[in-house]
């Protein structure tokens, strides 16, 4: 079967769909916050997520592909919204021409109307697995009787066998605020970023592709109705002040995460749109 719903064995209830595409690709997603928890392309895993992760539906899930939706950061939501802490449902699921998709819905109810983001709207989430590619795109349409602001964003954790020998491309001549110094409008001058330690960057407005080079392996992000990336690793201190992350696995990780977050998109009665992204892997290496 090329995507099959399994129930937690903890007893928690929380359920996972699993995709099972071409050349041993597949895909793992938890119906608790539509987050996408793994990715294997090319016999590697893909996507990280700490040892110490919530599965259980007690909290957002630390790694994968968390959803943020409608709020990015902290605000009057809960911190990045409540997309990433809801209960999804698995509206379709179908094989095509190169591999498998799969469409999980989440739509307002009591609860997030009676928020301080109360407005009626419909997400489609559709996650695309091929050989080498990973599409995950949010499709968000209003159904209120009034617009609504909001801002989105895949808050994806890249595998990397050592954040030291990783660079990210394409962010070259792009305005970036700096979270860690407070800083804002400055200009990125290098052609590749790497990270040496706690990062946390909102670069505005990223023309291109960006790329992921870890040793021989790349990972490219196309983004569409996606703005902006923000960069972020969290480094010793920080990672040794969150409980579901372990001390010592910060240089297996970098977060490049496509979205809309230094402004906001705005949708009128009716109106849809879909934002999203397509990660697709490949060698880099010349004996391969």
């Amino acid at each position: 079967m090329p995507v099959q719903k399994f129930h937690s064995a903890d007893g928690s209830k929380v359920e996972r769909v699993v995709l099972s595409g071409p050349e041993g690709s597949s895909a793992e997603v938890y119906l608790f916050g539509a987050t996408v928890t793994s990715w294997r392309s090319g016999g590697r895993e893909r996507l990280f997520v700490s040892s110490l992760a919530k599965l259980d539906g007690s909290k957002p899930v630390r790694g994968g592909i968390p959803l943020v939706f409608p709020q990015f950061g902290p605000g009057d939501l809960p911190q990045h919204g409540f997309a990433r802490t809801r209960r999804w449902t698995l509206f379709s699921a179908e094989e095509h021409g190169q591999g498998v998709v799969v469409n999980l819905q989440l739509k307002d109810d009591a609860d997030t109307r009676a928020s301080k983001w109360p407005f009626k709207f419909d997400l489609l989430y559709t996650i695309d697995l091929t050989a080498t590619t990973l599409s995950t795109v949010l499709r968000i349409e209003n159904v209120d009787s009034q617009p609504f602001s909001f801002t989105s964003l895949m808050h994806t954790y890249l595998r990397v066998s050592d954040i030291a020998t990783t660079a990210v491309g394409g962010l070259k001549g792009v305005v970036y605020a700096d979270k860690v110094k407070g800083t804002s409008d400055q200009v990125e001058q290098r052609d590749e970023v790497t990270v040496a330690a706690n990062e946390d960057r909102v670069y505005t407005n990223v023309p291109g592709i960006v790329t992921v080079t870890d040793g021989g392996e790349k990972i490219s992000i196309r983004r569409f109705n996606y703005k902006d990336i923000v960069l972020w690793n969290p480094w010793a201190e920080k990672a040794a002040e969150m409980s579901d992350f372990a001390n010592e696995e910060y240089p297996q990780m970098i977060c490049v995460e496509a979205g809309t977050v230094a402004g906001s998109i705005s949708l009128s009665p009716g109106q849809t749109i879909s934002c999203g992204q397509i990660l697709t892997a490949e060698s880099t290496s010349a004996n391969i």
